[in-house]
């Protein structure tokens, strides 16, 4: 059984999908920090970097987003690798991006109309591309492509040539073009017709936003969080959609009516009083889902760590023992890789891990447990709606994949950095820190002649100094004529430690 969960709260929406009662993929969204990937804006050139081929568009949003050259051009590749697409044409794109100049198609405070095809990351602004396209339920309306192509998802032949044929017929104007999506093959002709208008009325609406005014702003908005449940819900052929909220549920089932004939999809408005989320373990889950270790059920377990250019995930065996024997050993840490590759497929989903990512599986001996393994790892990636690649494994039996990054990792939603660590997940121990105060001390009585401290320190590291060193700290400022007050203070950072004078009171830097 296949089942969205949606829950509706004040300042974020959350949705979860659950495959035989396990979640398998997870979406949260802030009201604060909506998805822009599918907007389309009216923009406005502020900066031109002909340099790397490059400029920053004023979208109205809080950054910046940035559009290359070849998101300029004609870029077939570009929808291929958006929608898995393959296409019928007759010529090629007549400039290629190496042989054309940004500054001769843009130029400073230009209005122009760009799509948001990568979220906001960081501090980087959002990623721009001109080559536009709006998404339906069985189609894609590519305005200012002439492309007409099909989804290599679609495996049946004679249904790819239908849907070929299909949409061949259709009378478009110049320069605009159709993409089938793989819901399109129970479709109609009638279904395609009509949401190719619906889709044309539509681009003609967004024209009309973007010449009736000249200040950079969001036009259309490519889906609510709402929305794009349901039409997962639709193309993956999902049992179930379960919403927790009243007026939701009212708005989803207005949505759903008019594909309640060609589906089997169940609506229902959970009205238990235990949380929604609670009831199916899913807050179990999402908090699994922000720890760095990860158990799996035959005693091995996951590790995860994220650098600044990839994300690592070791696999360990863990509890689940060890053998005398080569053969039951070897076969031991097979059935180990094969359940962590499931696992770490899901938990890249769960997660949302974008970019590099380098998999450290436990050695095996032969190339075909390695293989086994590899094989179980695309098999369970097959989910994935991301784009992903595996480069294959290598002697040591690391696996290089990347996965596209669309939106912000879950953990960069939901975490920030420790003000502690910074991000290290490490601070200095109390007898590191212990041994910097003893460091600090000598320069302050002997170099700035301080004779009378109070020394302001948080209460575990005062804790810290009455077993270990206090008694010596006091005893070298008696040698020096000092006299020291230990001051616990929990506002301070476990690192952190403070000399103040006795005299006047006021704080003396070190």
């Amino acid at each position: 059984m296949k089942e969205i969960l949606i829950n509706i709260g004040d300042k974020e929406t959350r949705v979860a999908t659950l495959s035989h009662r396990k979640l398998s993929d997870l979406s949260v969204e802030r009201k604060k920090s909506t998805i822009l990937a599918g907007n389309i804006y009216r923009g406005r050139v502020t900066n031109i970097l002909e340099n790397i081929q490059s400029a920053f568009i004023n979208i109205g949003e809080d950054q910046n987003g940035f559009v290359h050259i070849s998101d300029i051009l004609e870029n077939t590749q570009k929808f291929k690798e958006l929608y898995d697409m393959e296409f019928d044409w007759d010529t090629e794109p007549e400039e290629s991006a190496e042989e054309a100049d940004i500054a001769k198609i843009l130029r400073a405070d230009q209005l122009v109309l760009v799509q948001v095809v990568k979220e906001p990351i960081g501090t980087k602004g959002a990623r721009l591309t001109s080559n536009l396209s709006i998404p339906g339920r069985y189609l894609v309306f590519l305005p200012n492509s002439p492309h007409r192509g099909v989804s290599r998802k679609i495996t049946d032949r004679s249904d790819r040539e239908r849907l070929k044929k299909i949409i061949r017929a259709f009378d478009l104007p110049v320069n605009m073009g159709l993409i089938c999506r793989t819901a399109s093959v129970p479709a109609s002709p009638d279904d395609l017709i009509e949401e190719a208008r619906e889709l044309a009325e539509l681009w003609m609406q967004i024209m009309e936003k973007f010449n009736g005014s000249n200040h950079p702003e969001c036009i259309y908005h490519e889906s609510d969080v709402i929305k794009r449940a349901l039409m997962t819900a639709l193309d993956k052929q999902m049992d179930r959609l379960l919403i927790d909220d009243a007026s939701s549920f009212q708005i989803l089932t207005n949505m759903f009516e008019k594909y309640k004939n060609s589906s089997n999809l169940r609506l229902e408005l959970y009205r238990d009083k235990m949380p929604m989320f609670k009831r199916f373990t899913v807050e179990r889950e999402i908090d699994k889902a922000l720890q760095r270790k990860v158990w799996l059920g035959k005693g091995g377990y996951l590790f995860f760590d994220r650098t600044e250019a990839m994300h690592t995930i070791d696999v360990n065996s863990g509890k689940s023992g060890s053998s005398s024997n080569p053969k039951s050993l070897e076969e031991s840490i097979v059935q180990i890789n094969m359940e962590a590759a499931e696992e770490i497929a899901r938990q890249i989903r769960i997660r949302n891990i974008g970019g590099l990512i380098i998999i450290d599986f436990i050695d095996m001996r032969t190339r075909k447990n390695q293989k086994r393994v590899l094989e179980r790892l695309k098999e369970a990636l097959k989910e994935d709606a991301m784009k992903w690649s595996i480069l294959g494994m290598n002697e040591f039996g690391l696996v290089e994949m990347t996965r596209q990054r669309n939106r912000q990792s879950l953990e960069q939603t939901l975490h920030m950095n420790c003000p502690y660590c910074c991000g290290n997940g490490t601070i200095r121990s109390f007898e590191t820190t212990a041994i910097d105060l003893e460091r600090a001390l000598h320069h302050v009585i002997v170099d700035n002649e301080q004779f009378a401290l109070d020394i302001s320190v948080h209460p575990a590291l005062n804790d810290y100094l009455n077993i270990e060193m206090k008694t010596d700290l006091i005893r070298f400022a008696e040698n020096h004529y000092a006299k020291l007050n230990f001051i616990p203070n929990d506002m301070l950072h476990l690192n952190a430690f403070k000399f103040y004078s006795m005299l006047s009171g006021e704080e003396i830097e070190v």
